[in-house]
């Protein structure tokens, strides 16, 4: 019989069997490249660009990529030589950094090897090598520099009124100062001219970003009556780099203040009593504002009037002025007045404290006979109750009270005494109104 595999001959009279090695070739390596081509697009001049390549190895044994060759300006790749083991991927980057402006074309030619194993003995007999190109593009570009308006300040107002100002006093306005341009602005500098005028809250050197305010105050003092110019300048390294803010005002004079009476004499006043007089404040030239008053002694007071308070000019303001003596004698103060008048007027005071009058209720009667005496009852109301008030027994039909009060009411009744020291029921009563004081 013959075997089926083997070919067979006849020769001569018998068969003549060929054994015919059988070879087999182990899977070689194969590179594969991800992506085919790389396009960059545009990229500036002086900057890079960077994509991935991903090289892998499909076959079944080593697979070594020995070198890569670049062509095109600007183009870049490391990490060669390398070593992919079967069915192994990396990653590379991929560089573009253009060195001039204009379309660059190039190519990466990546050069690998794999062994060759021949029969069932694995010894190499020879390898194969592989060249795999990569094409490559990109776009130098320059980009021109982004166009940038200068700063420029703006002023808000435009310029700064203060109108009527007294001389003496002061008015201030709000004033602000924007950067309106395309770039920040560094303000160095600000100067006042003008008689009176000044600025505070502008605290320099400062930087305004595009579209930032500032805000300060300016402030008149006329130091005279008529008008007045001025002007504020600012200076920065905006387009405007000096910016003037104009400044008016007027001065007016200070009024005058009068007191009317200059003096006051109260004339005798009982002490612990109060005698009132009036009084009058006026403004002349201008107004006054008064912002308080003063009298040198506590005997002495001033009222009605509430302070602070304006008073325009040709008006008159009333008060009152009173006297409440403490102790008996002459008694004198100076009132004055505190104000922004030219004129500081002061009001003479004087008067003259009083005693108090000694009041006393006289009491009498009809005598009684057989009696040596008679006793008085004293009550603070009608009907009692009743407090003797004579010690001795008063012999008389007369007695004086002397320590009644002004003002008060008393009620007076009287008991008639024998010999033997019996005294009698009260009399009738009697009413005494003492008089204040």
């Amino acid at each position: 019989m013959r075997h089926p595999d083997l070919p067979w001959r006849v020769i001569g009279c018998g068969l003549v069997l060929l054994n015919v090695l059988l070879y087999s070739e182990v899977s070689t390596a194969q590179l594969t490249v991800k992506p085919s081509s790389i396009s960059f697009g545009s990229v500036p001049v002086g900057s890079s660009a960077t994509q991935l390549l991903v090289l892998g190895n499909s076959g079944g044994s080593n697979l070594t990529v020995s070198q890569a060759a670049m062509t095109g300006l600007g183009f870049s790749l490391s990490g060669l030589p390398l070593t992919l083991a079967a069915g192994q991927s990396l990653s590379f980057s991929v560089t573009f950094a253009p060195k001039s402006s204009g379309s660059v074309s190039g190519s990466l030619s990546l050069a690998s090897s794999t062994p060759i194993l021949h029969g069932t003995n694995g010894k190499h007999n020879g390898s194969n090598s592989t060249t795999t190109t990569v094409l490559l593009s990109g776009t130098g570009t320059i980009l021109s520099p982004p166009s940038t308006t200068p700063g420029q300040l703006v002023a808000n107002p435009s310029s700064l009124s203060f109108s009527s100002v007294q001389v003496s006093n002061t008015k201030t306005l709000s004033e602000a100062v924007t950067n309106i341009g395309g770039s920040s602005v560094t303000v160095s500098q600000a100067t006042v001219a003008g008689t009176g005028f000044s600025i505070t809250g502008l605290n320099l050197p400062l930087t305004l970003a595009v579209g930032q305010s500032v805000t300060f105050t300016a402030t008149f003092a006329p130091q005279s009556g008529g008008s007045a110019s001025g002007s504020i300048s600012i200076g920065s390294n905006a387009s405007n780099s000096t910016m003037t803010i104009f400044l008016a005002g007027s001065g007016t004079a200070q009024g005058q203040l009068a007191v009317t009476p200059a003096s006051t004499d109260f004339g005798s006043v009982t002490v612990g009593t109060s005698k009132t007089q009036g009084g009058t404040l006026s403004a002349s030239g201008s107004s006054v504002s008064v912002s308080s008053a003063t009298v040198t002694s506590a005997e002495f007071s001033l009222s009605g009037i509430t302070f602070p308070l304006t008073i325009a000019v040709g008006q008159s303001v009333p008060f009152t002025l009173m006297f409440t003596p403490q102790t008996s004698g002459s008694a004198s103060a100076i009132g004055s007045f505190t104000s922004n008048a030219s004129n500081s007027p002061a009001q003479t005071l004087t008067g003259t404290g009083a005693a108090p009058p000694q009041h006393s209720v006289d009491l009498s009667w009809n005598e009684t006979s057989t009696v040596v005496g008679y006793n008085v009852y004293r009550a603070g109301q009608s009907g009692g109750p009743y407090t003797k008030i004579n010690s001795p027994l008063d012999a008389s039909t007369t007695y004086t009270d002397s320590s009644v009060q002004a003002g008060q009411n008393y009620y007076y009744v009287t008991t008639a005494v024998d010999s033997s020291g019996a005294e009698s029921g009260y009399s009738n009563q009697i009413q005494a109104s003492v008089p204040s004081p």
